[in-house]
């Protein structure tokens, strides 16, 4: 349909205004870029390679291998391969007298660090410090009145606010991406101790340790992880939040290393399922699933079974909030945790004690046989088992369609606890299974590869 002259002029006037209308809402960060773009580096490290001589490999004379590992290694028995391999990732500058941010998986391993600064300058860094735990490492340089970064905060951050990175993807110095705030407190495996903030910014190999910032053009995160099947950029980037990268900062300029607070237990997320079991309202909390001979954790009376629902006065709304919580807490200060048990809520003071180099986990083991109204067939623990663990029974079979084996038990594993109560020995096993409560859920703790976890168990209501 044919517009009229009038109509035309009438539809172009309202596009105009509505284009008008939306440019209005989107950020303009060309003053940020400008202002904050000097004190963004590019961090490359070098590497020694240790070269190894073919001359003591075991090739027997004659092979005919010989001359290709001849042709590779050369005639002097050396790879003919560089002995340095270079990094490139991102920083920021924090003070004028050259004290320099990035990650710690950028500079670890590192024997030389180079910055690069928006001048052009290339200038040998010191490491300070790094710490693996929060990933975060820092760098001094000398050089005087360099631009530095704002220090923003990212609890005020709210999810769907502006952000925007500076960094070097792929060596591409100072490229700039931006996005949104797409969640907070998110848990990684590879990292307990830091709740990341989520985006959708484009964050790729180089950007590691560079700034996220926020509208006000103040750091709020370090860019740290992206989630990827392909190495590149899928939409799920992860910055560490620079609350706790300056905690961390302030201990490596101080000591040189971090001191983290430490609980000592093992803990695992409340489902539907174990929250009813254990007659929690909604599923929220930390489930402890182990606590840590002689940890700060079993000196104050928390028991596996317990669900921990506050720390600090701060709700505990899925057990990945935790340990950040406990690991910014300085060691030999005195947390306050809230917890439920069977079915009592309790309060439990607790003296915070420093992180070992290497967790201690408590390991299982083996005990006549017998199935079950759960479906199961168990045996005692033998004495060596019984050394790394002196309660339990080991599950020996496991009946098909059980409800045990739909509860996810099955055989090696170790039964530890049944309801909230610790199983001795076999008889007792028996005894406590023949009076669990008709058409309930009941709460399992097992001993699995190394580690506790809870999982539930349905009985039905005929039994």
């Amino acid at each position: 349909m044919l517009l009229t002259t009038s109509r035309l002029a009438t539809f172009l006037l309202v596009s105009f205004f509505s284009s008008l209308s939306v440019a209005q809402y989107l950020p303009d960060f060309v003053q940020l870029v400008e202002k904050n773009s000097p004190a963004v580096v590019n961090i490359s490290t070098v590497q020694k390679i240790e070269s190894k001589s073919w001359e003591h490999m075991d090739i027997p004379e004659h092979s005919p291998f010989g001359d290709l590992f001849k042709k590779f290694f050369g005639e002097d028995g050396m790879p003919q391969m560089p002995e340095d391999s270079k990094s490139l990732g991102s920083g920021f500058i924090l003070s004028k007298d050259g004290y320099v941010i990035t990650n710690h998986h950028v500079v670890a391993d590192a024997e030389e660090i180079f910055v690069r600064l928006s001048d052009k300058r290339e200038l040998e860094a010191k490491l300070i410090g790094t710490d693996k735990y929060s990933d975060i490492a820092l760098l001094k340089i000398k050089a005087e009145n360099l631009p530095v970064v704002k220090i923003g905060s990212a609890e005020k951050v709210k999810v769907g606010s502006w952000v925007l990175a500076i960094g070097s993807p792929f060596g591409f110095d100072h490229s700039v991406t931006a996005g949104i705030v797409s969640a907070k407190g998110r848990s990684l495996p590879s990292a307990n101790y830091v709740p990341f903030i989520q985006t959708d910014v484009a964050i790729n190999p180089g950007n590691s340790g560079g700034p996220l910032f926020n509208l006000d053009g103040e750091v709020i995160g370090i860019n740290s992880q992206i989630y990827s099947r392909t190495g590149g950029f899928m939409g799920l980037s992860f910055a560490i939040p620079v609350e706790v990268a300056m905690d961390v900062v302030e201990q490596l300029k101080t000591k040189g290393f971090v001191n983290r607070g430490w609980l000592g237990v093992y803990i695992q997320e409340v489902t539907q399922e174990l929250a009813e079991s254990f007659g929690l309202d909604k599923p929220q909390g930390a489930l402890v699933s182990q606590v840590i001979e002689n940890s700060p954790a079993e000196k104050s009376g928390i028991k596996a079974g317990d669900v921990i629902v506050a720390f600090n006065g701060k709700t505990i709304i899925d057990s990945s909030n935790l340990p950040p919580m406990v690991g910014r807490v300085p060691v030999g200060n005195t947390a306050q945790i809230k917890l439920l048990r069977e079915g009592k809520y309790k309060t439990l003071k607790v003296l915070i004690e420093a992180l070992p180099e290497e967790d201690k986990a408590v390991l299982p083991r083996h005990q006549s046989l017998k199935e079950n109204r759960i479906g199961v067939a168990v045996v005692e623990l033998t004495k060596a088992e019984k050394l790394d663990l002196s309660r339990g029974v080991k599950i020996e079979r496991v009946a098909p369609n059980s409800v045990a084996y739909v509860a996810g038990l099955r055989e090696g594993d170790i039964i530890l606890q049944i309801n909230q109560s610790n199983i001795k020995h076999v008889a007792d096993f028996r005894k406590k299974v023949a009076s669990l409560p008709v058409g309930k859920k009941v709460p399992v703790l097992v001993h699995r590869d190394g580690a506790d976890q809870f999982v539930v168990i349905s009985l039905p209501d005929d039994q």
